[in-house]
């Protein structure tokens, strides 16, 4: 029983902590990559398809992407949905070809984005802890049950605290990681 709410708790905290990687690969730091671009939906004859289904997306160097849309007809509705998202890329067409350069990204830019990648860290923290009370809760309900004992009981709130504190210290790398990422030139 305890071991299930150990194996559960640390489950649900490596998800969190795998959440919060996912959220800031979409960020922009003004290096290439095609995660950037990796949750863009286009309008394929109707119906919103993800890009890496309509085109082939690769970095060409460290500042700029190219895609190319296995379909000519592709160019535009890619280009369109480029311009819809929030991104703020302009994507440049030769051909069949876009290109997507991207710019610099000035001091205060880093700054803001900084404090956003803090954010996203808390919020991730927040989450481990939620699962942390979470696990605590159904231990000292198997007390009340008297399915454990007590000494069964802070044994297991030890071994989940420690397992809350591994998260914490990954999520503490992956913002770390990202920080540095945002504040190279």
């Amino acid at each position: 029983m305890i071991n299930n709410i150990k194996q559960d708790a640390q489950t649900r905290m490596a998800k969190s902590v795998e959440a919060l990687k996912h959220e800031l690969q979409m960020l922009r730091t003004g290096r290439a990559s095609t995660a950037l671009v990796d949750h863009l939906r286009v309008n394929y004859y109707g119906s919103d398809t993800p890009l890496s289904q309509v085109a082939t997306v690769a970095v060409q160097d460290s500042r700029s992407l190219t895609i190319t849309p296995w379909e000519k007809t592709m160019v535009a509705p890619i280009e369109k949905a480029i311009l819809a998202s929030n991104l703020g890329l302009t994507p440049n067409t030769a051909g069949t070809v876009i290109r997507i350069n991207l710019p610099a990204l000035t001091e205060e830019r880093r700054k803001e984005l900084s404090k956003h990648v803090h954010h996203e860290g808390e919020n991730a923290k927040v989450a481990v802890r939620n699962v942390r009370r979470d696990a605590m809760q159904h231990v000292k309900e198997l007390l009340k049950e008297r399915k454990i004992t007590e000494d069964e009981e802070r044994k297991a709130e030890e071994d989940i605290q420690k397992l809350t504190d591994k998260a914490i210290k990954d999520v503490d790398v992956v913002v770390k990681a990202k920080e540095d990422e945002l504040m190279a030139l």
